[in-house]
């Protein structure tokens, strides 16, 4: 019988084996939000979504793959599928719960390292400082362990974790979510949002 997270991992990572040719291929839909894209997960996982926001799923943790599946289920495509409202965050606590018992039994290490960063990347998507620093000890940690041809891929992933690590140790939240969790930005984010590359 097929696995039942196959095709969501073969949508989000595709066929390529090379890191820099999965990166290259699947980037645009990774962080490209174009409304084509979000009517497709949409159309194809808002059930498994939905039942991975309710708590269910739970026997796709006993794979590693399927962990991986569910912790994207969690994490990215809410981020997708619900959009600019308070809901696509929603799935971010369980994911965070999901990632450090996964880790805590070594899955993340039995996945190839492309698919890491978007373990890795719940921890960079809390509001918490020491969750930050966690993110980029282990960003830090794959780049120092990917063969000279494949670090450029993982450099950015790093580069990207600091950033957000910044700007959680200056305002100690996301400045950019707060219009849309209804938080009231204070002076100084207000100045911050309008400068270039500050809404992630």
């Amino acid at each position: 019988m097929t696995a039942p997270w196959l095709p969501l991992l073969q949508w989000w990572f595709g066929t390529a084996d090379n890191p820099n040719e999965v990166a290259a291929q699947q980037g645009g839909l990774w962080f490209g939000k174009r409304d084509s894209q979000d009517r497709e997960a949409r159309e194809r996982f808002a059930d498994l979504v939905d039942q991975a926001l309710a708590g269910g799923l739970t026997e796709w943790t006993q794979r590693p793959e399927g962990w991986l599946a569910l912790v994207l289920l969690l994490d990215q495509l809410p981020r997708m599928i619900y959009r600019d409202t308070p809901a696509a965050f929603s799935g971010d606590p369980r994911a965070q719960t999901l990632v450090a018992q996964g880790i805590a039994a070594d899955f993340d290490r039995q996945l190839p390292a492309i698919q890491r960063v978007f373990i890795y990347l719940v921890f960079e998507h809390c509001e918490h400082l020491a969750v930050q620093n966690e993110a980029v000890s282990r960003f830090a940690d794959l780049l120092a362990e990917q063969p000279q041809a494949q670090r450029g891929v993982f450099a950015d992933n790093l580069d990207y974790a600091e950033r957000h690590q910044k700007i959680i140790a200056r305002f100690g939240r996301f400045p950019h979510r707060n219009a849309i969790l209804g938080r009231e930005s204070t002076p100084e984010e207000v100045a911050f949002l309008r400068e270039p590359g500050s809404r992630f």
